[in-house]
Parts: C-alpha cells; structure tokens; sequence
C-alpha cells in the first residue's frame, strides 16, 4: 500500500472500514459491522473515530488474517489474536489501528460458548451503507440494541442511550420487541431497556 502523506490524509474512516473488511474476506473470516456504522444503518448516523467489528474467523486462518491486516498497514501480531481466540469468560477486543492515519477498530471475535453473539452472528444484515463501504454485514438492530443496553449499564455513556433511542425511533413496530425482552432478561438489562422505553414514552 502507498503510505505517502498525501494519500494517507484522504484516507477517511469508512474507506478504513472498507480496508478491513478487505482484510477480513482475504484471510476467509466472515464479520458484522456494529457501533455507530451499523446505527447508521438503522436510524440517525452519529459521528465516530472507531470501527466496531464482531469477527468469526476459523483458528487455522489467524495467522493469514494477521498477515492480511499487515498488506494494509494494520499489524495485529497472530500470538495475539490466537490468545484472545483461546480466552474464555472474556470480551476484550483486538485493537487494530492504521499505521499511517490512525483510524483504529475494536475487533470482538466470536468465541465457542457466546450464545448470544452467536445468535446475533446469525441473524446479521447485508445493507448497502453507500460508498466506499457499498453492501456490508451489520448487527440486526435488535441486537445492536441489546448490547448498546450492556455498554449503557456498564458505562451509562449518554452515546449509546442516543443510539438506541434513534433506533427504537426510527424503526417503531419494526423491532421486534419480545426479541429484545427475551435477551433483555437474560442478560440482566430489563432495567436499562425500561429506562429507554419510558425516556421516549
């Protein structure tokens, strides 16, 4: 890739995002955009320096995905990935950021025994979010709700309850809403989905 300065600052978050998923499909991972990307897909874009990606990548092709993200001046080590591959009980993304323009994405892989990833890994969405990124795999809303109501009850970061506002805003009766109350529940953030029901009551 051509790292001269004048081409890194054309490089803008979405043609970073596109970059990745490049990655991603060279080294046979399949991925879902989420975070305010795949927000933008549902309801209102809000502005965002990072890039939220949910990946499934069989354990033998770690090391071609690191040598893919490396070809597009991103160097995720292959120790690294294989570790938080083999880490259980634990959600902790890999950080991948852009060498030259500094764009970075949180990499959350799909992990045997996350049942709840891996049905939100199931039911993603192929949306066309316009160029550069063009048809791209997204969270289905209502599971972008479910874990923008984790993030909320762990942080309470005023971002994610906008995010999921301008979803249940923006789809109304599309939701499905015994979907969300059912993870809801399971997940312990009745109370947060309550909150954000009553704030647009």
């Amino acid at each position: 890739m051509n790292n001269q300065l004048s081409q890194e600052e054309q490089l803008g978050l979405l043609d970073f995002a596109r970059l990745l998923i490049e990655a991603l499909e060279a080294a046979g991972a399949q991925y879902m955009i989420g975070g305010a990307l795949a927000v933008s897909a549902w309801a209102e874009a809000r502005s965002t320096q990072d890039v939220d990606i949910v990946v499934s990548v069989p354990f033998e092709h770690i090391q071609r995905l690191s040598e893919e993200l490396e070809k597009r001046d991103m160097l995720v080590p292959a120790d690294i990935i294989i570790n938080l591959w083999l880490q259980e009980g634990s959600d902790l993304p890999i950080n991948a950021i852009h060498l030259y323009a500094g764009f970075k994405a949180e990499i959350f892989l799909v992990r045997p025994g996350d049942a709840f990833r891996a049905t939100a890994f199931a039911r993603r969405r192929r949306v066309d979010l316009g160029p550069p990124l063009g048809e791209v795999y997204v969270h289905a809303p209502e599971d972008l709700i479910i874990y923008k109501l984790q993030y909320f009850k762990l942080s309470q970061q005023s971002k994610h309850m906008r995010d999921i506002i301008s979803m249940i805003q923006a789809l109304g009766d599309e939701l499905d809403r015994a979907y969300i109350e059912q993870w809801a529940g399971q997940l312990g953030v009745v109370a947060a989905w309550q909150e954000m029901l009553h704030t647009i009551a």
